[in-house]
């Protein structure tokens, strides 16, 4: 098998004439927290705040050599990074680019991608879920006969997003002992693997997936990619219903514990942490890596890098980052309750209110009741504890309520 890293390095080395190696900093905060030396490799400060400029850069350097920017046309489907990637570079190059992007995508997303590609790109919403946009791109290509640039199955991007390996060991200086990676598609991943197998065999990898897209755990568990029957879109860097044919031939060497699985309202601790202490902005796929820190029990001492790989992050997210991340460490709950229609009915609820609990939400669900009204109830508190403690007091003064916070159906229709 012909080396790799050879071809890496010189992906690295036409990569410099786009922006410099994005910086390997040490942070002080996680390795306190975990007794380990945790470093972050910074991909959110790209010029379009992702990694995925590597591999589409690459890949249109390799398809147009001997050739001018004039004749070449690239086309993409995407709703994200990828798309942004492929605008930059097309820039870049002086290519004609053509991005199909689904009619549902936030005018953010498409208005950035716009930016980047600038008089080079034309954008096209089309279809409203991805399948359709991306069917959409692919017939556009066949009677055109443009260059699809895929955002991971390709030898291409692959190469360009293992560039990312080859920065972090020459800013390290040595091998760090474990590399945590996010899984979406699998072209970082597998590009950072198979350069660590050549230049780094001694380092450990980790690899991290949402709980609601483990599409690599699931073909490492049967042996082969699988698509996934249902997606949590949330984490929408790493929400891939099914790993890529040619990165899974890199990573079906590892064992299904390998994959480590963060839940999409963890993740939102992360996030929050991470900007409030470090003031460090990251999309949820970004924060993948340092989430699944807290479920590795071997890191104490050793020298960890967690690839940070976009940081794309719409604010009008925040209240609902924060709101997902209050759920999932127990600082808010949603309860149904059924308050008597009587005179002090409210009075005597509101007495069983602890010191620190603090109503966010009170709605009558039904206006006409007579005898009993169905209240829709937020409470936030400190502690998860008080919330525990609220609802037993609940229960002993008599009222009747239902705890809908974890219940995904009644509180997407309710809250």
């Amino acid at each position: 098998m012909e080396p790799f890293a050879p071809s890496v390095r010189q992906a690295a080395v036409a990569i410099r004439s786009l922006f410099d190696a994005t910086p390997l900093q040490r942070n002080d905060f996680l390795s306190a927290r975990y007794g380990a030396d945790i470093w972050l490799k910074r991909e959110d400060l790209t010029p379009v705040r992702s990694y995925k400029l590597r591999g589409a850069f690459n890949a249109m350097r390799k398809h147009m050599r001997g050739r001018s920017g004039a004749d070449a046309h690239f086309v993409c489907a995407s709703a994200g990074n990828h798309a942004q990637g492929v605008a930059f570079a097309c820039r870049h190059f002086g290519a004609r680019g053509t991005i199909f992007m689904p009619v549902t995508t936030p005018r953010q997303k498409i208005d950035k991608t716009r930016v980047f590609g600038g008089d080079c790109v034309e954008i096209v919403l089309t279809g409203d879920y991805f399948d359709q946009t991306l069917a959409a791109a692919q017939e556009f290509c066949a009677q055109q006969g443009a260059q699809f640039l895929p955002p991971f199955d390709s030898p291409d991007v692959i190469e360009g997003q293992a560039t990312v390996a080859m920065e972090m060991l020459d800013q390290l200086g040595r091998a760090p002992d474990l590399v945590v990676l996010p899984v979406g598609g699998g072209g970082l991943s597998s590009g950072v693997s198979k350069y660590l197998r050549e230049q780094a065999p001694e380092t450990r990898l980790a690899f991290a997936e949402p709980l609601g897209g483990a599409s690599l755990q699931g073909a490492l568990e049967t042996g082969q990619p699988v698509t996934l029957p249902a997606v949590d879109g949330f984490v929408d860097g790493a929400a891939v219903a099914r790993i890529g044919a040619l990165p899974f031939a890199e990573l079906r060497r590892f064992a299904p514990s390998d994959v480590h699985l963060a839940p999409e309202n963890r993740i939102c601790i992360t996030m929050l942490e991470m900007l409030n202490t470090e003031g460090v902005v990251l999309e949820p796929a970004g924060a993948l890596a340092i989430d699944v820190l807290q479920d590795l029990d071997d890191i104490q001492g050793k020298t960890v890098v967690c690839v940070c790989s976009g940081g794309n992050f719409d604010f009008e997210r925040l209240p609902d980052v924060k709101e997902r991340a209050q759920r999932f460490a127990g600082l808010k709950r949603y309860f149904v309750l059924r308050l008597p229609q009587r005179p002090g009915a409210l009075r005597d609820f509101l007495q069983l209110l602890g010191p620190d609990d603090d109503i966010s939400r009170f709605e009558y669900l039904k206006k006409s009741a007579r005898n009993f009204g169905s209240i829709l109830l937020g409470v936030e508190s400190t502690a998860p504890e008080n919330l525990t403690a609220l609802t037993e007091r609940l229960s002993a003064a008599g009222f009747a309520f239902r705890d809908i916070t974890l219940d995904d159906i009644l509180s997407e229709l309710l809250v």
